[in-house]
């Protein structure tokens, strides 16, 4: 408390400045904005930062993957199907890309697999791991768990028949770059051995033209074993030359003036056999793969059950996942927010009246609005159209909501008002002066969109709803439904198109979490 008995003196007051004129101190730092603001806190938020830049990733690889691959999504192999990752100059330096599969076979397959590798010079069996022989009763089986090249297992195709003018150029193919595409005919008669086979009963063994072209060797029983001479060689079954030797010398190159005629005995080598339409020919397929695509094989996340490229496909299929969730987020927003806008601008009649359609509305289930739109419209607008369309009729109802909440809370304010009061119209109120105040929150709901639509359309395809994949098109969802058919034989091709997904939805998830935080502080760490 003062003292009464205290007087204050004038004398105890000192002017300052009484001779100078005050001016307001110039800013020392450039003002921030509102983006600027944003854009510092979201930087400092670390994991939305490595999710922004998961999904810049995901984007680039879904526009230059198609564009860096050799293969477009329409080629199909139906002798490669659902080969794992192959790219032979990696894989010669590291163990990565090598086209292998771990296998258990018997002394048959065994064998079988060898023989290819003596013909065609590409060995399948990468490495035996164990030998092991297996009793029952008083036989025994050896078996040999082995690692095999894929690609090359494949070997010889058996009778392939190609036109005349195609045997011709590939013959001058083969005398100028000095590969084999052609291997001499084998007669199913010349592959019994000394036991003296049925020939009728052998043909069992070349039925197949993916199996049926590797036995190019006498056998010794229907099962396949081979009949080795004194040296333990495989004995070949191909046709006399004519001075009576065997074709022995199995890497060389040997391309047939005149191909083999079954009438004339001891024609030469029996490189191909004439029919009506052409010639039938034992196809080494690695060359005739290259020869007819002019590079080696080569998919870095290997091929699915059409033969595709995974690595190509989800690209292709990333694009359009994208694609379509932007269009759709994008269109969301538009609508929800002069919907929203509406209602939270007018209020009363018009909010009540806009609010119900919204609640009728959003008691539909989005499965049972896609499904009735495919079934009913698909077929006079497409099915991309139709699956656009069925996204967008109910999916602008969340992006309504929010932007009426942001229009309640900001319409009263002093700005909203002086700007009512100075003669702006509802539509300069509504999208100049509110709007952009809302701009923050409304942005963060659209980019979260995108996941959800992605995910939607992912399930819809992945459960056989929707059927979005056509000869040039093909979406995440369907190659998952088609990988999730062979998961047990072939994972590899459910494990990219789920592990792209995965990181998609991860990441965007993260990035909208970081949006939300950077233009709304006060929404930090919540939920919604």
């Amino acid at each position: 408390m003062l003292n009464k008995d205290y007087k204050i003196d004038a004398s105890m007051f000192e002017m300052t400045q009484s001779d100078a004129t005050i001016h307001d101190q110039k800013f020392e730092t450039k003002p921030v904005g509102y983006f600027k603001d944003a854009w510092r806190r979201f930087k400092k938020n670390k994991g939305s930062v490595v999710a922004a830049c998961i999904i810049l990733l995901l984007v680039l690889f879904a526009i230059i993957a198609p564009l860096a691959s050799k293969y477009e999504l329409s080629d199909r192999d139906k002798f490669y199907i659902n080969k794992p990752p192959f790219w032979r100059e990696s894989a010669e330096k590291t163990a990565l890309w090598g086209g292998t599969q771990t296998k258990e076979v018997n002394e048959t397959m065994y064998y079988y697999l060898r023989a290819i590798g003596i013909e065609t010079g590409l060995d399948p069996i990468v490495e035996v791991i164990s030998e092991s022989v297996q009793k029952v009763g008083a036989k025994e089986t050896r078996y040999y768990k082995v690692k095999i090249n894929t690609y090359y297992q494949l070997g010889v195709l058996n009778t392939i028949t190609v036109t005349s003018e195609d045997y011709a150029k590939i013959c001058e193919y083969q005398n100028a770059t000095g590969r084999q595409v052609i291997y001499p005919y084998v007669e199913d008669k010349d592959l019994a051995g000394d036991s003296a086979l049925n020939p009728d009963t052998i043909k069992g063994l070349t039925s197949t033209p993916e199996a049926g072209g590797n036995y190019w060797y006498k056998v010794k029983n229907l099962k396949g074993l081979p009949e080795f001479d004194s040296n333990g060689n495989f004995k070949p079954a191909y046709a006399m030359q004519k001075n009576g030797t065997l074709y022995s010398e199995y890497n060389s190159i040997r391309v047939a003036s005149d191909p083999y005629d079954a009438s004339v005995p001891n024609s030469g080598y029996a490189y191909a056999k004439k029919n009506q339409s052409g010639y039938d020919c034992r196809i080494n397929y690695w060359e005739y793969y290259i020869y007819k695509n002019g590079h080696e094989p080569m998919y870095l996340f290997g091929t699915n059950e059409y033969g595709q490229d995974i690595f190509n496909a989800i690209g292709m299929g990333a694009r359009f996942s994208l694609l379509l969730a932007v269009c759709v987020a994008f269109v969301n927003m538009l609508i929800g927010t002069i919907y929203g806008s509406i209602e939270g601008y007018y209020g009363g009649a018009t909010d009540m009246i806009l609010e119900r359609v919204s609640d009728i509305l959003s008691g539909i289930p989005t499965m049972i609005v896609v499904t009735l739109f495919n079934v009913h419209i698909a077929d006079e607008v497409g099915v991309v159209p139709a699956f656009i369309i069925a996204f967008v009729a109910t999916g602008w109802i969340g992006t309504a909501s929010l932007v009426r909440k942001q229009f309640y809370r900001f319409k009263n304010r002093e700005y909203v008002l002086a700007a009512r009061t100075l003669g702006a119209s509802d539509a300069r109120i509504m999208f100049r002066h509110i709007y952009p105040n809302s701009l923050g929150t409304i942005v963060t709901s659209s980019v979260l969109v995108i996941p959800g639509v992605i995910g939607s359309e992912t399930m819809l395809t992945y459960l056989g709803i929707v059927n979005l994949s056509s000869s040039n098109t093909t979406t995440i969802g369907t190659l998952m439904e088609q990988g999730n058919r062979c998961v047990t034989s072939a994972p590899h091709v459910l494990l990219f198109p789920a592990l792209f997904l995965a990181l998609l939805m991860i990441s965007f998830n993260l990035f909208g979490n970081g949006l939300r935080d950077a233009f709304n502080p006060s929404l930090r760490g919540s939920e919604g």
